[in-house]
C-alpha cells in the first residue's frame, strides 16, 4: 500500500482525476492528511466510495504505532515507532525557549559503520519512505500536544543514503498546504557522501548542513568512521566551501567528544584549522554512552582545555545541550534494546 501521506498535492489531485472523482476531493483528502490522520476512516467528508476507490488502487494512510515513549525529567521525549511491516525507528522531541525540535530517523538501521552510533549496529536494513519520514514529524506533534517548529534530520540512518526520499519529505514537509515548516528552520546532518552533497548543492534549498565529522585528520576519521575512505578530509573540506559559496549557508561541523581519542590539545587545534578553512561553526557533543562501544565521554577538564584553544584560535563554537540523558538518549539505543530482546525471544522459541 502506497501512504497518501507521501504524494504532493498536484499528484493527489492527478491520483483523484484518474479515479473520475472532482478535483476538490484532493483538497478535502490533502487537508485530513496534513492534520495526521491516523487513517482513511478519520476523514469524516470523503465519501466511503472514495475511499474504496483509492484502497482498490493501492492507496491509504498509515499511522506508526508508539512501541516505547519515554519522558524525561528536562521534557525531552522520546520515541519508538513501529513501521507497518514490523520494523521500528526512534523520533525525539526537545523543547528549547526557542521553541520545539524534533530529531527524525531516515532509515531503518544504517551502513555508514561509525564506531561511536548504537544506529549502525547491525547495518542497514531499509530505507524511509517520504511519507514515513513526514509521519515521525506529524506523529509526534499530534501525540505530545507539542507544536514542532525546527526540524533536525539526525536521528537514525544517514540521510544522503536515502537522498531521493529524503528529498521529497523536505518538500512535503515545508509545503505551504501541508505542515509549513521553512526550510531555515530545518537541519540535515550526513557524514558526506560526495556525490549526493553535490546534489544536495544544486537543490539550492535553505536548509541547515551538518556535517559529522568527528575527526580532523584522515586516519582518525577513518578509523572512528569508515565512511571517511570515500570522502576524506581534503574531498570534504572543499565541498564545505563550495556549498557555503553555493547556497550562503554556513557549514556546521558536529564533533563529539570521545575521552582519550580526539579531545587533545593537538585535536583541538586540527578542529581549529578546519573550521576556519571554510567558515564553518563547531557543534561539540558530549557523546553518549553506547552499551556495546568501548567510547566513553570526555571529562570536563579536557573538554575545557580543547575549548579554550578553539576560543584562542577564534573558531566559532558551541557545546550542545545534552538533553534525554535518562532516557536512553544516544541515538538508535531503543531500537538496538528493541532487536535485541527480539532475537533473544526468537531463541527461547527456537528451544
Amino acid at each position: 500500500m502506497q501512504d497518501l501521506r507521501g504524494l504532493y498535492y498536484s499528484e493527489l489531485e492527478e491520483l483523484i482525476s484518474s479515479l473520475g472523482e472532482p478535483k476538490f476531493r484532493a483538497k478535502q483528502i490533502y487537508k485530513w492528511i496534513s492534520s495526521g490522520v491516523s487513517s482513511m476512516d478519520e476523514m469524516t467528508n470523503v465519501p466511503a466510495s472514495l475511499k474504496a476507490k483509492l484502497l482498490d488502487a493501492g492507496f491509504g494512510v498509515y499511522a506508526p504505532k508508539v512501541l516505547s515513549k519515554l519522558v524525561s525529567k528536562d521534557g525531552t521525549i522520546k520515541y519508538l515507532w513501529e513501521l507497518s511491516d514490523g520494523n521500528a525507528v526512534e523520533t525525539v522531541l526537545m523543547k528549547y525557549r526557542t521553541g520545539n525540535t524534533v530529531c527524525i530517523s531516515t532509515q531503518v538501521g544504517c551502513r555508514m559503520g561509525c564506531r561511536f552510533c548504537a544506529s549502525t549496529i547491525g547495518g542497514l536494513v531499509r530505507n524511509l519512505s517520504p511519507a514515513e519520514i513526514l509521519s515521525e514529524v506529524m506523529m509526534t506533534e499530534k501525540d505530545s500536544g507539542e507544536k514542532i517548529s525546527k526540524i533536525v534530520i539526525m536521528g537514525i540512518g544517514e540521510p544522503l543514503d536515502n537522498y531521493d526520499n529524503v528529498i521529497k519529505f523536505l518538500h512535503l514537509v515545508n509545503s505551504p498546504d501541508g505542515m509549513n515548516i521553512g526550510m531555515r528552520h530545518i537541519t540535515l546532518s550526513t557524514c558526506c557522501i560526495p556525490d549526493k552533497l553535490r546534489r544536495l548543492m544544486d537543490e539550492n534549498l535553505q536548509i541547515t548542513l551538518a556535517i559529522s565529522l568527528h575527526a580532523a585528520e584522515d586516519g582518525l576519521r577513518t578509523e572512528i568512521m569508515p565512511s571517511n575512505r570515500a570522502c576524506g578530509l581534503e574531498v570534504l573540506l572543499s565541498l564545505a566551501r563550495e556549498y557555503y559559496e553555493k547556497t550562503g549557508r554556513r557549514i556546521t561541523f558536529e564533533y563529539a567528544m570521545i575521552a582519550g581519542v580526539n579531545d587533545s590539545i593537538k585535536h583541538a587545534s586540527l578542529l581549529a584549522d578546519a573550521a576556519l578553512s571554510c567558515g564553518a561553526h563547531l557543534n561539540l557533543i558530549p557523546l553518549n554512552k553506547v552499551e556495546e562501544s568501548p567510547f566513553a565521554p570526555s571529562s570536563k577538564k579536557d573538554m575545557d582545555a580543547f575549548t579554550a584553544v578553539l576560543t584562542r584560535r577564534g573558531a566559532n563554537f558551541t557545546i550542545r545541550r545534552s538533553l534525554g540523558g535518562d532516557v536512553n538518549a544516544s541515538c538508535g539505543q531503543l531500537r538496538r534494546n528493541r532487536e535485541k530482546s527480539r532475537k533473544t525471544n526468537n531463541s527461547s522459541e527456537r528451544i
